[in-house]
């Protein structure tokens, strides 16, 4: 039981894939609005190739998605980025899931 609400691994992977996606593209980019675009997908390929990789052997309950979500949410939101814009990021990271 206590193993179904132990989500340390999936808040720390939020967080580090948070953390991945900022340095890649920065909250005050200097990018055109096309450069932004590309690199933003570049990036959230790379995200769902890491989202893919953790996912493999792993049973992920809602519990633990959740707060793997909210892990990544919430290091977006401290590092700036406008909050509909972490909300749509989110919303595709749990999609992936």
């Amino acid at each position: 039981m206590l193993s179904w609400i132990n989500a340390k691994e999936e808040q720390a992977f939020g967080k580090a894939l948070a953390k991945f996606y900022i340095e890649r593209v920065p909250f005050e980019s200097p990018f055109s609005t096309k450069k932004f675009a590309v690199k933003t997908q570049e990036t959230l390929k790379k995200v769902d190739l890491q989202v893919q990789q953790f996912k493999s052997g792993r049973s992920l309950n809602f519990y633990k998605k959740a707060k793997l979500g909210n892990a990544f949410k919430w290091e977006l939101r401290d590092a700036g980025y406008d909050a509909e814009y972490v909300d749509e990021l989110t919303e595709w990271l749990m999609l992936l899931f």
